[in-house]
């Protein structure tokens, strides 16, 4: 008889805690100037893998920028002071891997202001809006 009971406490509260859905971990992104690709590249792969949100609160540049390739676009939320620095990566490989990454929309938006260039190109509200949705 106690077995029973055991059991049936345990299948209770797994059935319980398995409805409660999880809460993904939150990474906010802010005064981020970029750095190594590949360093940023193997960072964001292993976020996307947790299923990681992310909240873009201020200036997203250079290799930062690579996270727009990992994590889905609808697990990614824009403040009014989010922004993203589009430009060449220092080696030839670094810039393909970030233009890869990038949606058709991003990269259409980015050739509408001269495809990327050494200078940045900054991408700020109320565009960000047109792809990710409002914190």
């Amino acid at each position: 008889m106690r077995r029973i009971a055991i059991s049936t406490i345990a299948a209770v509260a797994w059935a319980t805690s398995a409805s409660i859905p999880a809460r993904a971990e939150t990474i906010d992104v802010y005064d981020d100037h970029g750095g190594h690709v590949r360093q940023y590249d193997a960072r964001w792969a292993a976020a996307a893998a947790r299923g990681v949100d992310v909240r873009i609160v201020g200036p997203c540049q250079s290799a930062c920028t690579v996270l727009l390739a990992h994590i889905p676009y609808d697990r990614i939320c824009v403040t009014p002071q989010a922004s993203f620095g589009f430009h060449l990566a220092e080696h030839p490989r670094a810039t393909a891997m970030l233009w890869a990454g990038y949606s058709d929309g991003i990269r259409e938006w980015i050739n509408a202001r001269g495809g990327l260039t050494p200078d940045f190109k900054w991408m700020g509200a109320p565009d960000t809006y047109r792809f990710f949705h409002k914190c």
